[in-house]
């Protein structure tokens, strides 16, 4: 009988194969973001020139390695830019790598019993993996992933987890169908191998938006991937910014859901802000009730809705604005880009109705052909997303900014491993 080991692709997947030290430079971790109130400068503190409210130079741009073990002022590396390396985008650091007071009082009580925590990483998104357990002080988990030569995927764990609480990173993003079967695959891999608790933790949910039949003779895909994972032999599943709270209810297992949100406040934070010269931007209806929160933690910013109306799938049109942008920064806040259509026709829209500038954040940068196109037009003044998705070389453009959840996943992850709250975090 021919081996079938012999047919196995060479590429694979170690805990211990880390990648290079510019790489990890440029993906360090952001610092926990607090669910506080972005308290923005009055009106009167403001300056009055034209320039931007959301000044590039309010910061100083770096690049620092936060160890779990020791503080920030101890062990650290900065290199100090004023533009992108290589047309890479900034990771920028916010509070010179300060940690917020909760997360910052519970990570001196976390630990390890006798290894019982594991971390281990799918090939989707190996640097966030690596960031994640460099927060918590760990090492990945040792695992084998490989690919036969007719596409079968191939995975064993290269330590024992009998016993254990096991964490897998494993975004199902673009290609979604492959990052999926090896989420399952992983899945499998460490039921048989008797871990006690398997926590899928996906940053990026793929069919996500497969959430409900709009027409008629539709599949709810969503559903479907859910009942995938749970029959693996998932225990629970750690998801980032759904793109409807109600993906949660199709899961017959507990979800924890990640909120980003922070994380950008905290980055726009950063910034000089003028109360009054800030707007809240809607892309759709749909996106509402997260725009309003958001919002509400900028200082109660106005709320501006654009009316979109979808003739196809990744196919927008924009027909309407609800709300004042006039002479306003207008900050457009989505779930995700993936074509950018809705959101490049929303900013077209916003400044024709005399917005000053306008700012784009999102938790997941899909940036499915031709998002760069449109979002590098000169219709953005930044694109603001999160590394929830990574990003190829030739996803970059000036206007990108990126930041890491890598501490906030990390921050989650310690919690339902020691049994404490989560939702603590963002309230």
């Amino acid at each position: 009988m021919v081996n079938r080991k012999k047919r196995r692709h060479t590429n694979c997947v170690s805990g211990k194969n880390l990648t290079k030290c510019c790489l990890e430079t440029l993906t360090q971790i952001t610092p926990a973001a607090s669910m506080a109130s972005l308290v923005l400068p009055s009106p009167s503190s403001c300056s009055t020139s034209s320039s931007s409210p959301f000044s590039r130079c309010s910061f100083s741009r770096g690049f620092i390695h936060n160890d779990a073990r020791i503080p920030a002022s101890a062990n650290s590396i900065r290199c100090e830019i004023s533009k992108s390396l290589n047309g890479k985008p900034f990771v920028p650091i916010i509070n010179d790598g300060a940690l917020s007071n909760f997360m910052q009082a519970g990570r001196l009580d976390h630990t390890v019993i006798n290894g019982k925590l594991k971390i281990f990483s799918g090939t989707a998104n190996s640097a966030l993996s690596q960031e994640i357990a460099r927060y918590m002080g760990l090492d990945l988990g040792m695992i084998e992933i490989k690919r036969f030569a007719d596409g079968e995927i191939y995975v064993q764990l290269q330590e024992s987890v009998r016993g254990c609480d096991v964490f897998l990173v494993q975004p199902t993003s673009p290609p979604a169908n492959e990052n999926l079967m090896e989420l399952l695959v992983t899945i499998d891999a460490c039921r048989r191998a008797s871990a006690k608790n398997i926590t899928a933790v996906i940053p990026y949910f793929g069919y996500a938006r497969a959430d409900r039949k709009t027409q008629g003779r539709e599949s709810i895909a969503a559903k479907l991937v859910a009942n995938l994972i749970t029959e693996a032999g998932a225990d629970r599943v750690l998801a980032c910014d759904l793109h409807s709270g109600q993906s949660m209810g199709y899961f017959d297992i507990p979800v924890d859901h990640v909120y980003c949100q922070p994380v950008i406040l905290d980055y726009l934070a950063s910034k000089s802000i003028c109360s009054n010269d800030l707007v809240v931007v809607s892309p759709d209806v749909g996106g509402v009730a997260r725009a309003r929160a958001f919002a509400k933690k900028l200082s109660d910013a106005p709320l501006a809705i654009v009316d979109k109306r979808r003739h196809g799938h990744n196919v927008a049109e924009v027909m309407n604005l609800i709300g004042d942008v006039k002479g306003k920064v207008a900050v457009m806040l989505d779930d995700m880009i993936d074509t950018a259509g809705t959101i490049a026709k929303g900013a077209a829209l916003l400044h024709e109705e005399g917005a000053r500038e306008v700012y784009a954040c999102c938790t997941h940068g899909v940036f499915s052909p031709p998002a760069i196109e449109r979002l590098s037009s000169g219709l953005f003044q930044e694109v603001i997303v999160t590394n929830t998705i990574p990003l190829k070389e030739q996803h970059y453009f000036p206007q990108l900014t990126v930041l890491s959840v890598a501490n906030i996943l990390g921050e989650t992850i310690w919690r339902v491993h020691d049994d404490s709250s989560v939702s603590s975090i963002f309230t």
